[in-house]
């Protein structure tokens, strides 16, 4: 199973983009747990994640957070504008799965 955790500012604008990520998990035959949280949350959420990825809005938080993904050995990235802004699951899943390695 691969554990995607998505950081956004509220935790709530991600949440479309998180159905649109199942979905096309779910077509593709990918089992993954896909979640959004706020960024005061991820720190903690992100020991049991695979990868984070950060909304566009918070990239100025990239830094802060890599400390914490080192800690626990996970990639992570800032979400492309273009994708989030088209809430494109399938572009937001490949980006996912390719720092994870799959």
């Amino acid at each position: 199973m691969k554990r995607i955790l998505l950081a956004c500012s509220a935790g709530m604008s991600t949440s479309l983009l998180v159905s649109k990520m199942e979905e096309s998990a779910k077509e593709r035959g990918i089992d993954a747990e896909i979640w959004a949280v706020a960024q005061d949350k991820a720190p903690e959420d992100m020991k049991r994640a695979d990868v984070l990825l950060i909304g566009p809005q918070m990239r100025f938080m990239k830094k802060k957070f890599s400390v914490t993904a080192n800690e626990v050995g996970i990639p992570l990235d800032v979400i492309d504008p273009v994708s989030y802004g088209r809430i494109d699951g399938k572009a937001v899943l490949d980006k996912a799965l390719e720092l994870i390695g799959e």
